[in-house]
């Protein structure tokens, strides 16, 4: 009877290609199932739950615990070190159980965070997205969101719990790291490279993609309308509607007094009903159990469910009360059957309900192929911003003719807490950080190997550099972690919080001093580590932690130039420091070849050419600030959004741009030339920047509408030409009735090396009779380099 109703599923779904069709199938489907079978299908759990401690299958336990089946397993790759092959091997005999022995042998859909790479043992972690939004390489993150869909889909994962866009405007918060910075056309164009890259166009051959944290986490839930609807929903209703991701996750947060997980007006009203939304909505891992004023987990499942949750992560505790709320008169109908629908349709759009799914591979499986590690240096080394430079880099024989104008061996000493560690490298949501944090694991977690960047310096230097090391100091001498609200309750643990990461090595300051006089350069690698900052997790202050501006200020008092070199998940503000620095790096967590390739920057093997996705500030800020607010730059930040040094220069010439155009136009194009005047090959990112040019334009200041990544030889010019659509002209209204408009007037096209750093500009006047729409067709300018 099991392979019967699985063919007849099959034979439901087959051929399934318009969305008509689509729903009458979902009917079929839904009109067969028991209501045990419908609420199982909102539930999730952890699959090591159903395995015995052989790491067998135990169907008795399968028929106990999911006779319905189930909906979802939650993190399954990255709840126990497990080989791949084991994994996948796991995730078939859980799935074949659910085809062959329940009512309607309906597959479950597996998920795992892919923010740096797939979160398990092994997988290759590339840089955090706040360093790597700093390389506005669009290519390079579709390729790596490529690679690790791939790799996860061998291992039986079809959905991802990411990426995050998060529009981060205050520079405190503690998962900015996740984020793509403060700008919402920088996120929106990265997160639509994410989702192309790991859903490769077709969900039964991609991993599906999750927009979260829906909608205003990390400063924006308190928007006001205009730019809340303009900026802070671009990028998810970019994803949506130009790549097609179609699930969402609600924040913790509450917008209006509402939290995310049970509020109608963003996840029906914004969500569903104006932006035509038709996917599965999800709630962050114990986001349910946070609502309010509610009496007990029965009230909450129905809030959730009635304002638009359809699943209850991570392992359905509220949801498991469903069926009382029903019975109850407290969930609606209608609520009920969507969320259902939802998941089904997923499942659909996933292949899992095929007559043959692809649910896993059955070859080999290898991860951190050198493919994938290649490609994590690659992103590294274009996520790492120079914010100062006297001239010391890069470093190398020269350098000692730059300090005492004598050619010699050069002498680096490396020092600082981040000098020999993986937690420079690691962001969260990493393996091993996940397994540090969550499980309180300190041991064998080099799975793949993260290169340190004393290794990186040690192998990668010239001839004529001698490397010398000691530690110096440790990241704090006591605990600074505190409890950061508002995240995954579980975190909510002394045990876990109260702790900080130990080294393993003597912190010896009077060591590292008696070294640094010996020296002629000093590398200094400072910052945060997986205790002081992520999810949860927090520390006093936004300057250096611990002790390290003390450490750097005496390494200074020492006369030799100093290089400081922060690693860390945020801005951390060095003013008054870095004046006194020789150069200055933000390397945020570059991953697990990050001491590769900071190494090579520092060496001048490679040209730094990142540019900053947030505004850094000079002075600890806790209130949210975006650079599109005014064309003159906030008195609180030191280097600008856009920002970042190079070992060369670029002159910007010829911008060609008509005159006029009208609003009923596309699109309006744009060209412009950038020339390598210096004497090293490197890479510029160029800006287009559009301003109004009178006060009663509803457009901001001064706001991001496109970017070029250029690479050029030494003397090379080229030509980059730009469609800008005229709907980025265009503003958000509300008068009774959401609408899009294009008005007529006069702009300012602006091209720069950043947000202050204007190198181009021209006029344009659209002409015309206002342009009004429902909603945007077209969101991100195009850019080609000839």
């Amino acid at each position: 009877m099991k392979a019967i109703r699985l063919l007849c599923i099959a034979a439901v779904f087959a051929g399934c290609t318009t969305t008509n069709l689509e729903e009458q199938q979902l009917d079929a489907l839904y009109n067969r199932m028991s209501q045990q079978e419908r609420i199982a299908q909102l539930k999730s759990m952890y699959m090591d739950t159903l395995f015995n401690e052989q790491g067998q299958l135990d169907t008795a336990r399968c028929r106990l615990m999911i006779p319905y089946g189930i909906g979802h397993f939650s993190q399954y790759a990255s709840q126990k070190p497990t080989d791949p092959n084991v994994l996948r091997d796991r995730v078939a005999a859980v799935q074949q159980w659910l085809m062959t022995s329940t009512p309607n042998g309906i597959p479950a859909l597996y998920h795992e965070e892919v923010l740096t790479g797939v979160n398990t043992r092994g997988a290759t972690i590339y840089p955090q997205q706040i360093g790597q939004a700093c390389s506005f390489n669009t290519e390079l993150a579709e390729l790596k969101t490529l690679q690790t869909g791939i790799a996860m889909r061998k291992m039986g994962g079809v959905l991802s719990l990411s990426p995050m866009v998060d529009v981060c405007r205050t520079p405190s918060f503690n998962r900015l790291e996740e984020s793509y910075g403060e700008d919402g056309y920088l996120s929106a164009a990265m997160g639509v490279a994410f989702v192309r890259g790991l859903q490769q166009g077709d969900l039964k051959k991609g991993v599906g993609t999750c927009s979260k944290h829906y909608l205003g986490y990390g400063g924006g839930g308190d928007a006001d309308e205009k730019e809340l609807m303009e900026e802070i929903l671009l990028p998810h209703e970019a994803m949506i509607r130009l790549a097609g991701s179609r699930v969402v996750m609600p924040g913790y947060h509450a917008v209006h007094g509402t939290n995310c997980v049970e509020n109608s007006e963003i996840l029906i009203d914004i969500l569903r009903d104006y932006i035509g939304f038709d996917g599965m909505v999800v709630s962050d891992y114990t986001a349910i159990d946070q609502i309010p004023d509610r009496p007990d987990a029965m009230h909450k499942a129905a809030a959730a469910i009635n304002g638009g949750c359809d699943v209850d992560f991570p392992h359905g505790a509220n949801y498991q009360y469903l069926q009382q709320a029903i019975d109850s008169g407290l969930v609606q109908p209608e609520a009920f059957e969507r969320a259902v629908k939802d998941v089904l349709r997923h499942k659909l759009r996933a292949g899992l309900l095929d007559q043959n799914p692809y649910l896993y591979t059955t070859e080999n499986i290898q991860l951190d192929t050198p493919e994938e590690r290649q490609l994590s240096y690659q992103i590294a080394t274009q996520s790492v911003v120079l914010l100062e430079n006297n001239g010391i880099l890069p470093l190398g024989t020269n350098t000692e003719s730059k300090i005492n104008n004598q050619k010699s061996d050069l002498k680096i000493l490396l020092t600082g807490p981040n000098a020999n560690s993986m937690w420079a490298m690691c962001g969260d949501y990493s393996f091993p950080a996940m397994t540090y944090f969550w499980k309180r694991i300190m041991t064998d977690l080099d799975h793949p190997h993260v290169v340190p960047l004393l290794e990186g310096m040690t192998n990668r230097k010239p001839e004529g550099v001698s490397i010398s090391y000691s530690r110096g100091c440790d990241w704090t001498d006591t605990i600074e972690t505190k409890l950061s609200n508002g995240g995954d309750e579980r975190a909510w643990d002394y045990k876990i919080l109260h702790r900080k990461v130990e080294s393993g090595e003597k912190a010896d300051k009077a060591e590292a001093l008696r070294m640094a006089a010996k020296s002629d350069v000093i590398v200094a690698a400072v910052g945060e580590n997986v205790m002081l900052c992520g999810e949860n997790r927090d520390r006093q202050g936004l300057r250096l932690p611990g002790r390290q501006e003390e450490f750097v200020n005496e390494l200074i008092a020492t006369g030799k130039p100093v290089v400081l070199v922060i690693f860390g998940g945020r801005a951390q503000v060095v003013s008054g420091l870095a004046e006194k620095c020789a150069a200055v790096i933000q390397a945020w967590y570059p991953g697990e070849e990050g001491g590769n390739a900071v190494a090579d920057i520092l060496y001048g093997r490679v040209s730094p050419s990142a540019k900053l996705s947030v505004s850094y500030p000079n002075a600890e800020v806790y209130e949210p600030i975006c650079y599109n607010r005014s064309v003159t730059l906030d008195s609180r930040i030191q280097w600008p959004f856009g920002y970042g040094l190079s070992y060369s220069t670029f002159e910007y010439g010829n911008l060609q741009i008509a005159n006029e155009a009208s609003t009923t136009d596309n699109s309006i194009d744009i060209s412009f030339e950038v020339k390598n005047t210096g004497s090293m090959a490197a890479d510029e990112i160029a800006q287009i920047y559009l301003s109004p040019t009178a006060d009663n334009q509803n457009i901001r200041p001064i706001q991001l509408q496109g970017f070029a990544r250029i690479s050029l030889k030494p003397g090379e010019t080229k030509t980059v030409r730009v469609k800008l659509y005229t709907e980025q002209f265009g503003y958000y209204s509300n008068n009774g009735q959401r609408q899009w408009n294009i008005a007529p007037g006069e702009f300012c096209v602006k091209i720069g090396a950043s947000s202050t750093d204007i190198r181009l500009q021209q006029n344009i006047t659209l002409k015309g009779k206002m342009v009004v729409k429902g909603l945007r067709d077209n969101y991100l300018s195009e850019a080609m380099v000839e």
